[in-house]
C-alpha cells in the first residue's frame, strides 16, 4: 500500500500481524484482535492464566473470583459467611445478611433484643422495632407522654404531642388559648383571631382598630 508524501506515494512497511486502515492520517496501519503495537511491530498479547481477552481484543481481564495483580491474575479469597461480587473495585466479596465486614473477616451481628438485622452494609446492621431506640448497643422502650404519640424519626424523642398540646420537657402541656385566639396551623400554639392582635400573652384590639 502506498501513501503520498508532500507530492509522492511511499509505501507503508506493515508488520506482521497488522492491517491496513483507511484513514490519511496516521502509520496508515493497525495490530491485529489479540495483538499490540510494540515498537512499530504487533505482538501478541501475553494473557496469564484465569484471564481472557478483553472485547476490543487490546488488553485482558480476570476470570470470576480472580483480580489483576501486576500481570497476574490471582484469586480472590472469599471469607466464611462472604460470596464474591462483580467489579474491579474494593475487596471483591460482600458478606452475607447477618454478617458485616470487619477486616477481612464476615462477622455475625449482634442484634440486641427489640431489635431487627436490615439490608444496609453499613454502620451497625441492625435497626430497633418500633417503640424502641438505639442506645449504643441496646434497644431502649421510648417514654411517650400522656396525650403524645409515636414518630418515625432518627433524632429527636420519637415523640410528639397530640393536637392542643405542646412539648415541654418529656410532658405534652396543654396549650392554653386566651380570648379570640384559637390553635394555628401546628396544632401547637395558637394565633389571634381577626382584627386581633397577639400582645403580651392575650389578643387584643390597637387603637386604630377600636
Amino acid at each position: 500500500m502506498d501513501t503520498t508524501v508532500n507530492e509522492g506515494c511511499v509505501a507503508i512497511t506493515m508488520p506482521a500481524n497488522s492491517y491496513a486502515t483507511s484513514t490519511s492520517y496516521g502509520k496508515g496501519w493497525e495490530c491485529q484482535w489479540g495483538y499490540r503495537e510494540v515498537d512499530a511491530t504487533c505482538e501478541p498479547i501475553p494473557v496469564p492464566s484465569h484471564a481472557y481477552l478483553d472485547a476490543f481484543g487490546r488488553d485482558w481481564q480476570c476470570d470470576r473470583g480472580y483480580r489483576k495483580s501486576d500481570e497476574s491474575c490471582v484469586a480472590i479469597d472469599v471469607p466464611p459467611h462472604g460470596y464474591l461480587v462483580d467489579g474491579s473495585y474494593g475487596s471483591g466479596w460482600k458478606c452475607e445478611r447477618g454478617y458485616n465486614a470487619t477486616n477481612d473477616a464476615c462477622v455475625a451481628i449482634k442484634v440486641p433484643e427489640h431489635g431487627y438485622l436490615t439490608d444496609s452494609s453499613f454502620e451497625s446492621g441492625w435497626s430497633c422495632d418500633r417503640g424502641y431506640k438505639a442506645n449504643d448497643r441496646s434497644c431502649v422502650a421510648i417514654v411517650v407522654p400522656a396525650n403524645g404519640y409515636l414518630v418515625e424519626s432518627s433524632y429527636g424523642p420519637s415523640w410528639k404531642c397530640d393536637r392542643g398540646y405542646q412539648a415541654m420537657g418529656d410532658s405534652c402541656v396543654r396549650v392554653n388559648t386566651p380570648q379570640n385566639a384559637h390553635l394555628d396551623y401546628t396544632g401547637s400554639d395558637w394565633d389571634c383571631n381577626r382584627p386581633y392582635r397577639k400582645q403580651n400573652g392575650k389578643c387584643l384590639l390597637t387603637n386604630d382598630q377600636q
